[in-house]
């Protein structure tokens, strides 16, 4: 494991660590604690109102996109994530004061999820990119890659504690413990050192500066293709809320405590997949193909899975395949881009992972409320398998994707010359 956590020798990325596991750990309890409010309180089990939350939650960051991008690579980034920050605690601490009174209806835990997807379409972007200021290029891809071993450490931990407490206090308390969590992160930010952040030139404000973001994507067919697999596994595959809550309640027919265990031991291959990721000096485009075919196999094996033990299991090698896509592509983007074009890039990367939810979700969430939970796992099998056949054509196109048998074993063959980034 040397040189994977190289960058927490960084005294700023050192604090920025720790207070964003703990703010992590109380978004992944709430999410816990807000899936099984719709699904066992506010509806009857019906997925669909879990995919329309999801759906209000991420669906601003497509539509904020002009703003989004803008505002990460125009403003102070340090003071624009303080305000994302205690903006994204009061709507928890509204949201679990509204449910301990017991006046929690449905429409208001949408509204809540609209609020909180708007807030947090500046703030991704914005966090994303500052990581570049906390550690420098040269430790940007260790640094992004425990960022996620953070944030899935953190869903270890998290929704089974939120299982617990939902058991024995209900789901108001989950909200305003959450809204606690939040002051862990703004606590860090107040502290850094500012002489010590790596700031880069900002971008020059000029008309059809958001445009441009697109352009410079559509210039570069590495952008393109790894984009193109990010949106069809972020929209179709990356519904775990869906997937697990109601694999777990319609099919093995669980109660709260074992429902959030569930989302922890996924977490277990997240994580697994993060750390893997952080070793590595450099991401790799063969490394997102392999990441996307895993993901396909995983979503597929677990689908067919016949007990909630052995769904467990398949759900870990769907965490490492998911991170190591997400991580890969984060990595890609932001390593290959120039500095002041990296907010509105990765502005648009967001967007596509997550803004097509708004799309994918009602979608898995009709399929298992009509079909049955296996068969929307069977929608995020094909997403991998699709987001596969991208990577493929993209490196027989540009890279001289050639395949062998060698000594009875099928062989991929690249250019590895040609990987190097087109502006």
């Amino acid at each position: 494991m040397k040189g994977t956590f190289r960058s927490l020798n960084n005294f700023n990325y050192r604090l920025w660590a720790g207070g964003a596991i703990v703010s992590n750990v109380g978004t992944w309890m709430q999410r816990t604690a807000q899936d099984w409010l719709v699904l066992t309180h506010l509806t009857h089990k019906n997925a669909t109102s879990v995919g329309i939350v999801m759906a209000l939650q991420f669906g601003p960051q497509m539509l904020l996109l002009p703003l989004t991008g803008f505002a990460a690579d125009h403003f102070d980034r340090r003071k624009l994530l303080l305000a994302t920050q205690a903006a994204m605690g009061t709507l928890a601490l509204g949201l679990g004061l509204l449910t301990l009174s017991g006046h929690v209806q449905l429409w208001h835990v949408y509204l809540f999820a609209f609020l909180l997807g708007c807030v947090t379409a500046f703030d991704s972007p914005a966090r994303q990119t500052f990581v570049s200021e906390l550690v420098g290029d040269a430790d940007l891809s260790n640094a992004v890659a425990l960022n996620s071993t953070s944030f899935n450490a953190a869903r270890m931990i998290g929704p089974a504690v939120a299982g617990v407490l939902i058991s024995v206090v209900g789901t108001g308390w989950v909200f305003l413990i959450n809204a606690a969590s939040f002051g862990a992160v703004l606590g860090a930010l107040s502290r850094l050192r500012l002489g010590e952040l790596h700031r880069k030139a900002r971008a020059v404000r000029t008309r059809g500066s958001f445009a441009e973001g697109f352009r410079y994507v559509w210039r570069r067919p590495d952008l393109k293709a790894a984009l193109l697999m990010l949106f069809l596994i972020g929209t179709f595959g990356l519904n775990f809320p869906i997937f697990i809550s109601t694999m777990s309640v319609t099919v093995f027919h669980a109660g709260a405590d074992q429902f959030g265990f569930l989302t922890s031991i996924m977490a277990i291959g997240s994580v697994t997949g993060a750390l893997l990721a952080a070793r590595r000096a450099k991401p790799r485009f063969s490394l997102l193909l392999a990441g996307a075919t895993i993901f396909g196999l995983g979503c597929a094996l677990a689908a067919v899975m016949p007990s909630y033990a052995l769904f467990g299991i398949a759900l870990i090698m769907v965490g490492v395949a998911a991170q190591t896509v997400t991580t890969s592509t984060n990595s890609l983007v932001q390593l290959s881009t120039e500095p002041a074009m990296r907010g509105r890039v990765v502005a648009i990367l967001l967007a596509l992972a997550l803004g097509g939810t708004p799309l994918g979700a009602p979608i898995v969430g009709w399929v298992a409320d009509t079909f049955g939970p296996r068969w929307a796992l069977g929608i995020g099998a094909g997403a991998g398998f699709a987001a596969a056949i991208v990577g493929i054509h993209y490196l027989a196109k540009y890279h001289r994707l050639r395949v062998r048998i060698d000594a009875g074993r099928l062989r991929l063959s690249i250019d590895e010359q040609m990987l190097k980034p087109r502006a």
